[in-house]
């Protein structure tokens, strides 16, 4: 198994206007796998692309982090020296344990939050799709999924109120409160937009939806008061809602001060996109508010303190599935010599059979039974050897041994 690694960049090392410029939608995500697939012959790469980190997850001994860099640097049409004091790089298991961490919401910026679980599945889904996950991949993000539901089970670390949509749906609440008839917009309907929406339910107010595909939309809003707008009717709805929230992918602002050209208003406008949707500029206009994803996250510390109690139980899970995996990862190490002591003692078990030559068919299948039993009980104790070896971090010196006993490696050669 070639060195597992990571590379990447976070809300802890970078300011939004510089994660904004690395954010991957699943387009480019694939398009970029892709690519370091046929450049550097990577048959594992695993690419974690959310509002608040861009990482990168791949096995190879041959590349470089500033290959990596000078790839994504060129995708993006950004200088790569721009952007390589903000991008921090894992090795081996501190890869594993740092993917481990960011699945299970210990690196969000809202501790415990459950989107990053979701956005980490999707991401491996998409690699596996693109053949991009090999065993070793496999094994560990199926590790990470159970380590999960054990957290979801055994702790309280994603109890409370602390995700950034139920911190943007609370906002809300007391900016209509004395609002009357107050009238929200949603734009963006992903996961992020769904999970506002979810959190709105039970307010007051008229609630419009708005999204590129707009039979989407329609879906969400069956059934309910809720109402549904054209996409090209952005200015509009802008125009005419209270509260107008952004979830929207997208390279460029959607929304800015140019909306606002009247003067006056009271609004409230909330940015959940990363690349940033709305205009820092629309803060020059009189009576509107603007929070983005950085300043919703600042409200959830309250949340944050509660969820802390839980982080000692969680890191106890880390480090048994961790374990788990790493034990895992050895005795898949040690296969090729347990298949190797295999061979060789079933060579020598065929040597002996095809010495007696006057057996009778009858004789030659009873021969064949317990000859085969016999080796089965014989391999049994070192194979058990070697896997409690290898939790004991020992395999190395127990396969020199039964190399050097059995000859293996040159019974593999004669045999090639």
């Amino acid at each position: 198994m070639e060195g597992f690694k990571a590379l990447g960049l976070s809300y802890k090392n970078a300011p939004i206007e510089v994660r904004e410029q690395v954010a991957f939608s699943e387009a480019e995500s694939a398009e970029l796998l892709m690519k370091l697939k046929e450049m550097f012959s990577l048959e594992e790469a695993l690419l974690v692309s959310t509002c608040n980190r861009t990482e990168l997850y791949y096995s190879s001994n041959d590349i470089e982090d500033t290959d990596i860099l000078a790839l994504i640097s060129s995708f993006k049409a950004i200088p790569s020296n721009k952007l390589a004091n903000y991008f921090q790089s894992y090795s081996s298991a501190e890869a594993s344990k740092h993917l481990f961490n960011v699945a299970l919401g210990l690196e969000s910026q809202v501790l415990g939050d459950i989107q990053i679980s979701n956005q980490v599945k999707r991401a491996y889904q998409q690699c596996a799709d693109l053949n991009l996950a090999g065993p070793h991949l496999h094994r560990l993000m199926h590790t990470i999924f159970y380590a999960n539901k054990r957290v979801v089970q055994e702790t309280r670390l994603q109890d409370g109120t602390a995700s950034v949509a139920s911190v943007a749906a609370d906002l809300i609440g007391g900016f209509i409160d004395n609002i009357n008839s107050p009238r929200i917009a949603l734009i963006g309907l992903g996961e992020i937009g769904q999970n506002v929406l979810e959190n709105l339910g039970g307010n007051k107010a008229s609630i419009t939806l708005v999204n590129r595909t707009k039979s989407k939309a329609i879906r969400l809003a069956e059934g309910t008061d809720i109402a549904v707008s054209d996409y090209s009717d952005l200015d509009k709805v802008i125009a005419e809602n209270d509260v107008i929230i952004s979830a929207v992918s997208t390279s460029s602002p959607i929304i800015s001060s140019r909306n606002f050209d009247g003067g006056l208003v009271h609004k409230l406008l909330i940015d959940l996109s990363v690349p940033r949707s709305i205009n820092n500029n629309v803060e020059v206009v009189p009576g509107l508010s603007l929070y983005n994803v950085d300043q919703l996250t600042e409200r959830t510390h309250k949340a944050r303190k509660a969820r802390e109690k839980a982080i000692p139980a969680v890191r106890n899970i880390i480090e048994e599935e961790l374990n788990n995996f790493t034990s895992w990862k050895n005795e898949m190490g040690v296969s090729p010599t347990i298949q190797r002591l295999k061979s060789a003692l079933d060579q020598i078990r065929k040597d002996e059979l095809a010495r007696h030559k006057k057996l009778t068919d009858k004789e030659v299948e009873l021969l064949e039974v317990v000859t085969k039993s016999m080796i089965q009980k014989v391999i049994k104790l070192p194979v058990l050897q070697l896997k409690a070896a290898c939790k004991r971090g020992e395999a190395e010196t127990l396969v020199g041994v039964l190399n050097d006993l059995f000859n293996l490696e040159a019974a593999e050669v004669e045999k090639k």
